[in-house]
């Protein structure tokens, strides 16, 4: 993992998010990209939008789209626009937003199933063209221990819930920095 990011830099990068989303409704200007510091790393991110308290759009990549700055950007402007299971965000919904931004570590194979961390890990099942991936804060948030969050990583991908089982099946985990805005994370 590398060093993990500033106060400073995760609501920088929130505030990327939020700008780029805005901007692709015609209501502000794109926002600057910085490719200092953390925000000049090259790592992957989801961005993940709620509004008013249910889940309105997430996505994201462990490839880089260049920067973190970059990357938080697009994925942004993906959840906000691309995620197949919403309509694409009207400009009335953009001040309703809550954005979180989960910054990723590179994947790492488990091999042993028994390794995993609920609260540490996030999870990557895939098993031919099938691919399923949670976020760390996932299990947390559901209260899931490790045999759950396999099983329902599995049910994402589109497999059966014991899948992780198969040899066929690969296991990778990765970490992540998550967070919000802290002004709404208060309210």
């Amino acid at each position: 993992m590398t060093a993990p990011l500033t106060a400073v830099e995760r609501g920088a990068l929130v505030g990327i998010a939020r700008a780029a989303i805005r901007a692709r409704l015609g209501l502000g200007p794109s926002p600057s990209l910085p490719e200092t510091g953390g925000l000049g790393e090259r790592r992957g991110a989801f961005v993940t939008l709620h509004r008013g308290g249910e889940l309105r759009g997430c996505i994201g990549r462990f490839e880089p789209e260049g920067s973190l700055a970059r990357t938080v950007a697009a994925m942004a402007v993906a959840a906000a626009f691309e995620d197949p299971r919403f309509p694409p965000l009207r400009a009335d919904e953009a001040d309703d937003l809550d954005i979180h931004v989960s910054a990723l570590g590179p994947r790492v194979p488990l091999l042993d199933p028994g390794l995993l961390r609920v609260g540490r890990h996030g999870l990557v099942v895939t098993q031919g063209w099938h691919r399923g991936v949670l976020l760390p804060v996932v299990a947390v948030e559901r209260g899931w221990d490790a045999p759950t969050f396999l099983k329902h990583t599995c049910l994402k991908a589109g497999l059966p819930a014991d899948a992780w089982r198969d040899p066929a099946t690969t296991l990778e985990t990765f970490e992540a920095e998550e967070f919000g805005d802290p002004a709404r994370e208060e309210t």
